[in-house]
């Protein structure tokens, strides 16, 4: 019979946040998978729990995750830890949640503080729809791409950023975006927790004398309605004609053109094809 796999959420700052039931999880469990295990035993140790830990990380997931399976498999069960807060939420986790899955292996939730709510609760900025971005690439081009793909994004976006990159995200949103209102979330449950609600702008310029420290949440308010951009179904065919010179077929050059311009893919085609 094989045993299970605990997905535990962890403190992202203040570790009276940690749940009695988390601690009773890690503490039950025969082997706990942590993202950096320098940093799991300093909560195991508050907490006064022995336990055997295994390094599960972006970069060894592959092989330590088919490990993981095994072992749970054979009646084991396994407790998994970010550094902070809940697993598999821009984090290698989610793979080795979905090899579970994929096994037969039965998740259980021991939920915890999530660092992209709880800056959401305290930011001020709407909140009834939104999206997670994570972090953006330190690749220009991807950056650019991720950025240019959520132009016309209307709900509230959460991004989570490093202090030394803050700034140059800033000026690239700034370029993207326009200047829209933003809630810069810093440190959350710690000491120096802080909200800054401003512009882009006004946070670039501040950030810009002010050095950034912390790790961040970035809350941008979405597209307005007045600046959604209308299309007629001339423009949506205009624009699928222009995919289709490129090269794509006219189903994916209606599907394309229908996705942008909210006009019904089927009108498009029919146009297309007319």
């Amino acid at each position: 019979m094989s045993g299970k796999l605990y997905v535990v959420g962890t403190p992202i700052g203040n570790l009276e946040d940690f749940s009695p039931r988390a601690v009773r999880i890690l503490g039950e469990a025969d082997f706990i998978a942590a993202e950096d295990t320098r940093v799991t035993v300093k909560l195991l140790n508050h907490f006064d729990i022995k336990k055997e830990m295994l390094s599960y990380y972006e970069h060894n997931k592959n092989t330590k995750g088919n490990l993981i399976i095994e072992r749970i498999l054979k009646g084991e069960s396994c407790a998994l830890v970010s550094d902070a807060g809940m697993p598999a939420i821009s984090d290698p986790g989610e793979d080795l949640v979905r090899q579970a899955h994929e096994a037969g292996i039965t998740v259980e939730s021991v939920p915890g503080p999530s660092a992209l709510v709880t800056a959401l609760a305290i930011s001020g900025m709407e909140s009834g729809r939104f999206c997670f971005e994570g972090f953006l690439s330190v690749n220009k081009i991807s950056r650019k791409r991720h950025l240019d793909e959520l132009k016309s994004e209307r709900r509230t976006m959460i991004f989570y950023e490093a202090p030394h990159k803050l700034n140059a995200t800033l000026k690239d949103m700034q370029k993207a975006f326009g200047d829209r209102k933003i809630a810069l979330v810093r440190e959350l449950t710690k000491i120096h927790e802080t909200v800054f609600n401003t512009t882009l702008s006004g946070a670039a310029e501040y950030y810009a004398d002010n050095p950034p420290k912390g790790e961040f949440v970035l809350i941008i308010e979405g597209k307005k309605e007045e600046e959604v951009e209308r299309y007629t179904l001339e423009d949506a065919v205009r624009l699928a004609k222009k995919l289709t010179d490129e090269g794509k077929s006219t189903s994916s050059a209606a599907k394309e053109a229908a996705e942008i311009s909210g006009i019904k893919k089927g009108d498009i085609y029919k146009a297309l094809i007319g």
